[in-house]
């Protein structure tokens, strides 16, 4: 397995900044947002961005929460999986084109999608997640804050 040396510790360096992030996260923990939604929101964006820290701490949580193994497993396929929902399908959509900023940003019709299946306050709180899960994973991948997995 190959070894990253992990660079800079913003929590040391920056606490302030980590107390933010911890904000962020006590917000969107009070939400009512379903927690395995939230897991596995977490867990799609940071497939996408490639942070190994975030995704083994993610689908821990999740399997915690109650997920199922092969819905975790089928998450990376997630567009031709049947195991997902409509409300977890237009999650998932949310979470791509938001960390894919860059592709097209939020489609139109998957905002409207959003709008059929939560109220506005939801589709805040699923925006507010994406962006934190999405933060977390950037300053994870910058530092090469990693963890040793258990072999």
């Amino acid at each position: 397995m190959k070894k990253i040396k992990t660079r800079i510790s913003i929590n040391d360096l920056e606490p302030g900044a980590y107390k933010a992030m911890f904000g962020l996260e006590k917000y969107i923990n009070s939400t009512d947002l379903n927690p395995v939604w939230r897991e596995l929101i977490k867990i799609r964006a940071s497939q996408i961005n490639g942070c190994a820290f975030c995704i083994e701490m993610h689908t821990k949580e999740a399997r915690e929460a109650g997920e199922t193994e092969r819905r975790i497993y089928a998450l990376n396929a997630w567009k031709e999986s049947p195991l997902f929902t409509d409300e977890e399908r237009t999650l998932l959509a949310m979470t791509e084109e938001i960390t894919l900023i860059a592709d097209s940003g939020l489609k139109e019709r998957t905002y409207l999608k959003a709008l059929e299946l939560f109220d506005e306050n939801s589709v805040a709180q699923i925006i507010m997640l994406i962006v934190t899960i999405n933060a977390w994973n950037r300053i994870a991948v910058s530092t090469h804050m990693m963890h040793q997995v258990d072999e």
